[in-house]
């Protein structure tokens, strides 16, 4: 007998033909979207307006999942981590960011991820599975309970795992977050980050949603690249500069690249003079991350002068770019921090 599926798994118009194939009003689909993600309901028995009969065949066609809390802890700047379980020794984190203007949640894709970036803790234990579309929504789901009356206001897939390596379950959670019988957060909030998987980033050009393509650069040229993302061995420096080009002549979205920064590794004059190279005639921005520190490795920080240099070159380069404070750093919540294996509490 085939596993059932999460009722969260249905996009707006699978439910609308669910119901329609069993005799029931297509009306019946607003009412349960609302309670799944506007009234959140935890099962099926709390959907007090739909008829006793329905309630019990969807309990009995769909299963209705729920992460559970295994720790949560706060940064001493707002920002919360919530290390959830999703299955028998299945964990992941997840991060709300809250500023004076907006409410951001990081989320995970994938229990693990399986491609070990030199300077990223979620690799390390290695990768176990894909998160469901419904596992997604239900990161979402937890946080907004957790931090009312605060609002997710914006949506990064940033978290643990590599979203384009999950992309059917990532854009199924993409275009349930976006409808507006369900979180109604525009596209425009939505930031979907990549290590760089070619194929994917093609396959993405041709969505036709206005969110948000961040990609994890890091290096500035195929060697340095090589160094730190052994994805960079498959999908070389040139070749994803390319296909970022191709990308926005698809969708006329400026793209934005994550560059960390490495005392010795990322920080030089040679870095800067690559980058504007690969960057001309391009539409983007750099985000630049201080490498947060991670026990299992060796890099520093560079110092304050050496990035406050690194930042003047770039600017002298013309290359758009922004120092990003960090976040949830003393609770090793920020970039490159998150794991899925973690010493759980009593």
């Amino acid at each position: 007998m085939p596993a059932l599926r999460d009722i969260k798994d249905l996009t707006f118009s699978d439910l609308q033909t669910y119901l329609e194939q069993n005799n029931q009003p297509v009306f019946r689909a607003q009412q349960i979207f609302t309670w799944l993600y506007h009234q959140e309901a935890k099962n099926f028995q709390e959907m007090k307006n739909i008829p006793p009969s329905l309630r019990a065949q969807l309990a009995r066609d769909f299963l209705f999942s729920e992460p559970r809390l295994e720790k949560e802890q706060l940064s001493k700047d707002g920002t919360k981590k919530f290390l959830l379980s999703v299955g028998p020794k299945e964990r992941i984190e997840t991060v709300f960011i809250p500023s004076q203007k907006r409410g951001t949640i990081c989320l995970s894709t994938q229990v693990g991820c399986k491609f070990g970036c030199a300077f990223c803790a979620s690799g390390l234990n290695g990768w176990q599975r894909n998160l469901s579309c419904a596992e997604i929504l239900n990161e979402i789901l937890f946080v907004q309970r957790s931090i009312k009356p605060k609002e997710v206001t914006h949506v990064v897939f940033m978290g643990t795992g590599e979203p384009l390596d999950n992309y059917d379950n990532v854009m199924s959670a993409v275009n349930i977050i976006h409808d507006p019988h369900a979180f109604n957060i525009g596209a425009r909030r939505m930031t979907i980050s990549t290590c760089g998987i070619i194929p994917a980033i093609d396959r993405l050009s041709q969505e036709g949603l206005q969110f948000e393509l961040s990609i994890s650069l890091h290096g500035y040229d195929k060697k340095s690249r090589e160094i730190l993302m052994p994805i960079s061995r498959q999908y070389a420096f040139d070749d994803l500069i390319e296909a970022c080009r191709q990308y926005y002549k698809a969708t006329n979205r400026q793209i934005t690249f994550e560059y960390i920064l490495i005392k010795g590794v990322t920080c030089s004059s040679q870095a800067v003079q690559s980058l504007k190279k690969a960057f001309q005639g391009l539409m983007c921005k750099m985000n630049l991350i201080v490498y947060n520190p991670i026990k299992e490795f060796d890099f520093e920080a560079p110092s304050r002068e050496e990035i406050d240099d690194f930042c003047k070159a770039l600017k002298a380069a013309g290359i758009l770019a922004t120092l990003r404070t960090p976040r949830g750093k003393d609770i090793q919540g920020a970039c490159g921090q998150l794991r899925h294996i973690q010493k759980l509490t009593e």
